[in-house]
């Protein structure tokens, strides 16, 4: 007997070699009205896993304005699923959905898998993917900001500041990338930056603090440039947002929220990021989280910094609750 293909099969879409991103099918929706896309492929690159995207739609009628979760993890580690241990995804996933703002999670390759800047490369291909699938997944393609936190806030601030006039033409395109579906507007309205570095070179300087007894973890600039600092200064150049907040650039508004006891990357790296953001000509908050240790551990007031994160979002991509 034969069967009907599913609802969302199109024959149109057959075709070889196939795209290098997958469409979005029919999302589920839960008992709570919102709308889920789970595990989307938004670009792929033969040899290596794709890479995956989640969207989660509030209850009621869009499109809705979207923020692009960055996950953390040194560019070693980490999941669009899940955030750092001290941020719940309940608290996370519903401050964000009750705002009025949808919320796209994405995976990105880890810099042993590749190294910068396929991760930036990755963030653009999924804000062009987000864009360009945006009336069939419930998004208003106008009003798209980015989160990160650590590495993932890292990358947001290279997505604010990478952006025409930050650099010459030719750095500018190798910095876009061609994934997924290769062209299109990769400019966001606001970046939220959780403890993200800001300045590699600088950096190269602050020791890392020790691994716990028995884990072995690589020193995670050397794997996202392919060497160390000394090594490739270039390359740690390229990698810096500070690089791209230059007078006359203009970057979109910006909150930094950082822990002034950050051992990891230190609360220094957000005040020179904000520097920066002031003489290129942006809005800028800067958020110090006091006595607080990398992933805000040590504070009582995550779900404070949380909904001030959301607030910040929510009102400059103009979010109605």
């Amino acid at each position: 007997m034969t069967q009907s293909p599913p609802a969302e099969f199109d024959i149109a879409d057959m075709t070889w070699p196939p795209p290098p991103y997958q469409q979005p099918v029919t999302p589920v929706t839960g008992p709570d009205g919102v709308r889920r896309f789970d595990g989307i492929t938004y670009a792929t690159t033969p040899g290596y896993r794709p890479r995956l995207l989640d969207v989660q739609l509030p209850a009621g009628e869009g499109p809705f304005p979207a923020v692009v979760w960055i996950h953390g993890g040194g560019w070693l580690d980490g999941d669009r699923r899940y955030p750092p241990p001290t941020v719940p995804a309940a608290l996370l996933h519903g401050a964000v959905l009750g705002a009025g703002l949808a919320l796209v999670s994405i995976d990105y390759r880890h810099s042993l898998e590749a190294p910068f800047p396929a991760q930036l490369h990755d963030v653009k291909a999924a804000i062009r993917y987000v864009r360009w699938f945006a009336a069939a997944l419930g998004i208003d393609a106008d009003r798209i900001g980015v989160w990160g936190e650590s590495a993932g806030g890292h990358l947001a601030a290279l997505a604010g500041v990478v952006r025409p006039g930050s650099a010459d033409a030719a750095a500018l395109e190798a910095l876009e990338g061609a994934h997924g579906v290769g062209s299109g507007d990769t400019g966001v309205l606001a970046v939220v930056d959780w403890y993200g570095v800001s300045d590699l070179v600088a950096l190269a300087a602050h020791p890392m603090p020790p691994m716990p007894s028995g884990i072995e973890f690589p020193d995670p600039y050397e794997a996202l440039l392919g060497g160390s600092v000394a090594e490739r200064p270039d390359a740690a150049r390229a990698a810096s947002p500070v690089t791209y907040a230059v007078p006359g650039t203009n970057p979109p508004p910006f909150l930094l929220v950082h822990g002034t006891r950050d051992g990891l990357v230190p609360y220094s790296q957000s005040e020179v990021l904000a520097e920066a953001l002031t003489g290129a000509g942006g809005e800028v908050a800067l958020r110090p989280v006091e006595d607080a240790d990398h992933i805000f551990l040590g504070s009582p007031d995550v779900p404070a910094i949380v909904a001030e994160s959301v607030a910040f979002l929510a009102r400059h991509l103009g979010a109605q609750a």
